[in-house]
């Protein structure tokens, strides 16, 4: 491995964004806008109901409208080859599986006339009422083992981790621990709401099919949308070198993608498509509702004697989905006897997805608050027992970590943060009418590095350096991170540099997400700069030969380190709330937080990915939740005027810190991903501070004023 301290720094360098005069100019394109000739729009026809079938569609007013070129349903849809995927498989059948579903679309010559014809259109349905309720109570819980039985194969969580563990005996040691606490703690559904919706703009040309679209990983929609089609992949051309945010839901592609192809082959035009705000809330995911018991024994001397962290979540009948909640509590802290379960139940539903931090976002809050209410019971300082329980190794797979700093995050954020005068006693400070609380908790999130990347880099004969990978910029600075890493790796100035991403005619690269991207892309770029340098100097003698010199790196494995380290970024988040004793109002005057992530590429960026999570955190505390009607299984509140989310006049002082670190394991570049554990462990810091401010734990989120004014 390159030892990125012998070479020139541009890493560590807080640059601006390479694409920021183009993002703040309006010169970026972003999918929907690349310019077409003749193209067409669609609009989609959306189920009313959440169970049943379509039995008729008559769609000959709409057909009769000027301008309307076709009107899709699964009576004339083309059939797909490998329709393997439920979610991807539109307009295949006429079975409704939940609200919102595509049961057909209107291709016209303007979106307004796509949009009034689509409401002419009269479908039939033979419904069965719809089962959308999560409780725990239920009959029909499953293990992920079984989800093929609804849509989806295989035993694991959506990472791969294996969806139960158990070590020891932990009903014995939890009925023999001298303090024991037995919570309950439950999530809601939340929705990714990127600024950009999710887009198609497609064209059949010469036999090969152009997508742009709004995704986390073009190289993944390319392979995923060929097979759907039953096309090679080489015919499949994914494009998408901006993107205006993600959250996850862009990982995998969706049916838009799909059903906007087909209705540009059947028209012979291209076809441009994009979801409303409304319409997100039903095609493209959401974080799944979760109900998590956790049960925690301690010695008197307040170290863990025992860990259960059971979890119940919802998923779609139509397709299985099993997120790693409870994955955090294998590795957070020590205690001889452990046991994590997962059960699904599933529902007339839409399909789940990635959010920001998919499981950890949720496991956290409720192993966090857990571990604050065990060192009440224990009698001992929050962060003291957080730091008598830190393990010396990871708790259930032995390995040792590739770097673990969360005792340093812990203590210098408490002394940034002022923990020492803190009054443990709740309700003991107050300003005016103000009930003021302070709360801590710890932060953790995987450091993958993904297989099946790949990156050119070309030097041309005036020194200049051409970098190529299909990776994606989704607004976190792909573009300036990787042109800086380039940079170190090719002991160049970044001027020099020049990157080019986000199309699969570049080599392949695997997705923006699970805060693996830098790692994957740039260990590929790394290697392809040793090569070329390797070449450069035993071909040319280090001089740029007349003709140019270009080199790829293909990487189809992840790490090999991942077999002897446990990789992952750690922090401790300090949250000051303050209360309003007579209205029960909650605002987060403070919220801190240190963090454990490898060396930094750029601070500039990273701080501005850090301080996104940790107020995507209060988002998650205080107002976001899907509120779903049981009566007809949809999202009620599906727009911006009803799901409420963080303002700015919500956001008060955030500040992220970390330490200066590097993980000898992860990469050549030292670095750890933090694109998403700024999210994990901030509800539960706002939640324990609520706690200490006002006396009343809360346990379901958001924590709304009805919880707290009784």
């Amino acid at each position: 491995m390159s030892d990125v301290t012998a070479r020139p720094r541009a890493i560590g360098v807080p640059m601006d964004r390479i694409d920021g005069v183009q993002k703040v100019t309006g010169t970026a394109t972003y999918a929907y806008e690349w310019p077409l000739d003749q193209p067409v729009y669609l609009y989609p026809l959306q189920s009313t109901i959440a169970a049943g079938r379509v039995t008729g569609v008559d769609s000959a007013l709409a057909e009769a409208e000027p301008g309307v070129l076709a009107v899709l349903s699964h009576l004339n849809a083309p059939t797909l080859t490998r329709p393997e995927d439920p979610e991807l498989a539109v307009l295949q059948s006429a079975e409704v599986a939940w609200r919102g579903q595509f049961i057909g679309a209107v291709v016209a010559e303007s979106l307004e006339t796509a949009r009034r014809a689509a409401g002419l259109v009269r479908v039939d349905y033979e419904s069965r009422p719809p089962d959308v309720v999560l409780r725990a109570d239920r009959g029909d819980l499953c293990s992920p083992v079984h989800a093929a039985a609804f849509g989806s194969g295989g035993g694991e969580l959506q990472d791969g981790s294996p969806a139960d563990s158990v070590l020891g005996d932990v009903d014995t040691a939890l009925a023999a621990s001298p303090i024991m606490v037995d919570l309950t703690y439950a999530t809601p559904m939340y929705h990714n709401n990127p600024m950009e919706p999710h887009t198609a703009v497609v064209t059949w040309l010469d036999g090969e099919l152009i997508v742009r679209c709004s995704t986390q990983g073009a190289s993944m929609s390319q392979a995923l949308i060929s097979g759907v089609l039953g096309l090679e992949p080489g015919r499949v051309r994914v494009i998408s070198p901006h993107v205006g945010g993600a959250f996850g839901s862009k990982v995998y592609p969706h049916a838009y993608a799909v059903l906007a192809a087909m209705a540009a082959r059947m028209v012979r035009r291209p076809v441009k498509f994009t979801l409303t705000r409304q319409q997100m809330f039903a095609l493209v995911g959401y974080r799944p509702a979760s109900i998590q018991r956790i049960r925690l024994g301690a010695g008197r001397d307040g170290r863990l004697t025992a860990l259960s962290h059971e979890v119940i979540e919802q998923t779609a009948k139509a397709k299985g989905y099993a997120e790693q909640v409870a994955v955090c509590s294998r590795l957070m802290y020590a205690a001889p006897h452990r046991r994590t379960t997962h059960r699904l139940a599933p529902l007339d539903v839409p399909v789940p997805t990635i959010m920001r931090a998919p499981g950890e976002a949720q496991g956290m809050f409720a192993l966090e608050s857990a571990l604050d209410e065990m060192a009440i019971a224990c009698g001992l300082d929050p962060v003291e027992f957080r730091i008598r329980n830190e393990p010396e190794v990871h708790p259930e797979s032995g390995l040792p970590f590739s770097s673990r700093h969360l005792t340093d995050c812990l203590r210098e954020g408490a002394r940034r943060a002022g923990w020492d005068h803190r009054d443990p006693v709740p309700r003991s400070r107050r300003a005016g009418r103000w009930l003021v609380g302070t709360g801590v908790a710890a932060s953790t999130y995987p450091s993958p590095r993904f297989p099946g990347n790949a990156a050119t880099i070309r030097l041309a004969p005036d020194g200049h350096y051409t970098v190529r990978i299909a990776a994606a910029d989704v607004g976190t600075g792909t573009w300036t991170a990787l042109t800086q890493i380039a940079a170190d790796a090719l002991s160049v100035p970044v001027g020099q540099v020049e990157m080019r991403i986000g199309d699969t005619a570049l080599p392949a690269a695997s997705v923006a997400g699970f805060s693996a991207g830098i790692n994957s892309w740039g260990t590929a770029i790394w290697e392809a700069a040793d090569r070329l340098r390797a070449r450069l100097r035993a071909e040319h003698g280090g001089i740029a030969p007349a003709e140019g010199l270009e080199v790829t790196a293909e990487l189809p494995g992840g790490n090999p380190e991942a077999e002897r380290y446990a990789m992952h970024s750690f922090g401790a988040q300090f949250a000051e709330v303050r209360v309003d004793e007579d209205t029960g109002e909650v605002r987060v005057a403070r919220l801190l937080g240190m963090f454990d992530v490898g060396r930094v590429i750029n601070p500039k960026t990273a701080r501005s990915q850090l301080i996104g999570g940790m107020t995507q955190g209060i988002s998650m505390a205080l107002y976001e939740h899907s509120v779903l009607d049981p009566r007809f299984g949809h999202v009620v509140n599906q727009d911006f005027a009803q799901y409420h989310i963080a303002s700015a006049a919500d956001v008060h002082s955030v500040e992220a810190h970390w330490l200066d670190e590097s993980d000898p394991y992860t990469n050549p570049m030292g670095a750890k991903g933090l694109g998403e554990v700024g999210i994990t462990g901030t509800a539960a810091a706002i939640a324990n501070a609520v706690h200490h401010a006002t006396g009343v734990r809360i346990r379901e989120l958001p924590i709304t004023l009805d919880k707290l004014v009784c």
